[in-house]
């Protein structure tokens, strides 16, 4: 029986399972390890390796039959899922050694080490005993041996002796050696928490203390017999965790690492020496310092500094085999790769992140002026950038070693994600998708919309014959900073285009703040994440209108959205009621003084010395203005953006005697993986909107 493109979509993970991913590429290009599901409805992870010279793929280890177990993970390896965003079960991550001849990862809280050039199967995998559940293990780049966390505690393990000891242990309940804190691990995309060093005889290690942080408490009302989830949550204006460096070697000695400010957003260690990168809490100065290991003294290599705020690219730094530095920094409207102390790329290349680095090229991404489109090119001492990979105009993303170049990527002209591995003199050969196909009649038209040309897409019904008739709208905007809504990618509108089969023109628009455009648009939010975005949304619309006058009925506009695109949801019909005829707020962010410091100082300041910024961002205040039918719905299990958010809120609501509709998911975080769940939120929010507006 074919399945409704809803429960597909929840089966699937939004059409995420199945796909190859987390790419690792041997030094001579020959070997690519990934991980994949068996099928595009499968949650649980394999490990797989493909030969590049054959095309032959093999399953390294399947993780059911070493006994996953996705309902007994350890907390912390659940928190980094979350925050990771992770969508599927079973192998999640995994680290080999330089050579890419061995690979470990955790499963389940056990710990497995996996060799990768023997004849493969089960057998050479073999579980390592630890004495507890094992987070983000890693291995010594000779693979000799390996490291992990487990509560709390940064262990080494000696794959040849079996001899495992702790080398950091948490002085308290409050402290953990090897692990990100909540704030780099959600705001500043630095998922790990340690470092080995290039000869496999120390480590770079995190302390983090998050006692000074405010606790915060998570109850699940559905079942009032447990016990709240107490966390640390660090929100705007409140303390952080204190996080310290140390460089522990295995002789046992420990040196701290000092520095002076207040986020660590990233660290190298490498032949090339080891390089950590800091940030002040206003986020305004962004520095890359070399450190001495021998004695934890730094010294600064790079500082870049903004009026607002700067940008962290969690690519870099990376290095030419002669170890010049490799970065990226804005220069004349855009963000440029810089090489030594030159950009080497041209001000119309907006560059999105560096992909690898093979000797003396570098592969990065980038785009020429359109934001949807982003490519994939190289560099060399010498040249200027060339693209290399497919033509056809899409989203890219690479990977390179011994001149392998792998290129995954998607585009408007067809489904899914495809996967190619092209080595020198040889014929490409691809990477398998097993992803299932939505059964959608994509009908995607891309536009610049309004004086400010927003990247905007229309998505009109399948079945709609232009001009026969004024359908309702309804925008879809995600709307803030870290996130595009339109790229030239087919799997991105899948949803939208669902929903415009169900009777709707569905518009979506990236309003200044959004990425792609270059520092000065992306900073047009500064103080002020409310009025630019909601702007734009508004500008969006009625430039659609004008191009589609016999197609749009803008007496029928809806918006809906989540996180932030709650946040501008609800917005939305507050403050533009003669615009937004009703809306549906998912895990929307209602007072930013409940968000984090991370993410909400750097757009909006300090709380104490930038109050306005607050008020004019808040939604708490204008509740009394609603007019409009108005659906909120949350997670109350969300530790990201709490239930507080949407409870406060309707409090507000309902004391200035405003009807709205709270739609509570009992066990369910900021993600909606539950498949019952996932599915009927769509149908729910489809009933809403038809009868919120009369179609």
């Amino acid at each position: 029986m074919t399945q409704s493109f809803p429960r597909l979509h929840a089966r699937t993970r939004r059409f995420t399972l199945g796909v190859p991913r987390d790419f690792t590429l041997s030094p001579q290009g020959d070997r690519v390890v990934f991980l994949r599901t068996a099928s595009g409805t499968d949650p649980v992870t394999g490990l797989w390796e493909l030969d590049v010279a054959t095309g032959a793929e093999r399953l390294l280890v399947d993780p059911r039959k070493l006994g996953s177990d996705e309902e007994n993970l350890p907390p912390e390896e659940r928190a980094r899922r979350e925050r990771a965003r992770e969508q599927a079960g079973g192998i999640v991550a995994y680290a080999t050694d330089t050579q890419v001849n061995t690979a470990v990862f955790a499963l389940s809280g056990a710990l497995y080490v996996a060799g990768l050039r023997g004849e493969g199967g089960e057998g050479g995998v073999r579980a390592l005993p630890t004495p507890g559940p094992v987070v983000d293990p890693r291995l010594s780049p000779d693979g000799g041996q390996v490291a992990y966390v487990t509560q709390g505690a940064l262990h080494v393990r000696n794959l040849a002796t079996g001899e495992d000891r702790a080398l950091a242990e948490p002085e308290s309940d409050t402290v953990t050696y090897g692990l990100a804190e909540f704030i780099a691990a959600e705001e500043l995309d630095r998922m790990r928490g340690y470092w080995w060093s290039p000869d496999g005889t120390a480590l770079l290690v995190e302390r983090a203390d998050d006692a000074p942080v405010a606790r915060w408490h998570i109850a699940d009302p559905a079942n009032p017999g447990r016990e709240p989830t107490r966390v640390g949550y660090p929100a705007a204006g409140t303390a952080n965790a204190e996080v310290t460096l140390f460089v522990l070697g295995l002789d046992g000695s420990r040196v701290e690492v000092p520095f002076d400010d207040e986020y660590l957003a990233g660290a190298r260690w490498n032949r090339h020496g080891l390089f950590i990168v800091t940030m002040p809490r206003d986020q305004r100065t962004i520095r890359l310092l070399r450190v001495d290991p021998a004695t934890g003294a730094s010294t600064l290599v790079r500082e870049d500094t903004d009026p607002a705020w700067v940008d962290v690219h969690p690519s870099v730094p990376a290095f030419l085999s002669d170890g010049t530095l490799v970065w990226i920094a804005p220069a004349e409207g855009a963000n440029r790769l810089v090489v030594g102390d030159r950009a080497v790329t041209p001000p119309e290349l907006e560059v999105r992140g560096v992909c690898d680095v093979d000797g003396d090229t570098v592969l990065f991404r980038a785009h020429d002026g359109d934001p949807t489109r982003i490519h994939l090119y190289t560099w060399s001492p010498g040249g200027e950038p060339a693209r290399v990979g497919p033509e056809e105009p899409g989203v890219y993303n690479g990977r390179l070693a011994g001149g392998t170049l792998l290129v995954s990527g998607q585009s408007l002209a067809q489904e899914g994600v495809t996967v190619r591995v092209q080595a020198p003199h040889r014929p490409a050969v691809p990477v398998a998708s097993l992803a299932e196909r939505p059964g959608l009649d994509l009908r995607v038209t891309l536009l610049r919309a309004g004086e400010r040309e927003l990247a905007t897409a229309l998505l009109l019904p399948s079945w709609h014959r232009p001009g026969s008739a004024r359908l309702p709208v309804l925008m879809d905007p995600y709307g803030g900073p870290h996130a595009q809504r339109v790229l030239a990618s087919s799997n991105i509108f899948l949803t939208s285009q669902w929903f415009a089969e169900q009777g709707f023109a569905v518009i979506v628009a990236d309003g200044r703040g959004t990425p792609g455009r270059g520092p000065a648009f992306e900073r047009e939010v500064h103080l002020d994440l409310a009025t630019p975005a909601l702007e734009d949304q508004v500008d969006a619309l009625h430039a659609v209108a004008r191009q589609y006058p016999d197609d749009l009925d803008l007496d029928r506009v809806a918006i809906r959205g989540w996180s932030f695109g709650g946040f501008l949801a609800a917005l939305a019909v507050l403050r533009r009621p003669d615009v937004f005829h009703a809306a549906i707020a998912g895990a929307p962010v209602t007072d930013w003084r409940l968000y984090d410091t991370g993410y909400t100082e750097r757009y909006l300041g300090d709380p104490a010395a930038n109050p306005g910024a607050y008020e004019r961002s808040s939604l708490i205040a204008d509740a009394e203005k609603l007019r409009r039918p108005l659906m909120l719905i949350h997670g109350l299990a969300d530790d990201n953006v709490v239930a507080a958010h949407t409870l406060r809120l309707s409090s507000a609501l309902l004391a200035a005697g405003r009807p709205h509709t709270v739609l509570p998911l009992s066990g369910v975080t900021h993600m909606t993986p539950q498949e019952v769940v996932a599915e009927n939120l769509l149908l729910l929010q489809v009933d809403f909107l038809k009868q919120a507006l009369g179609s």
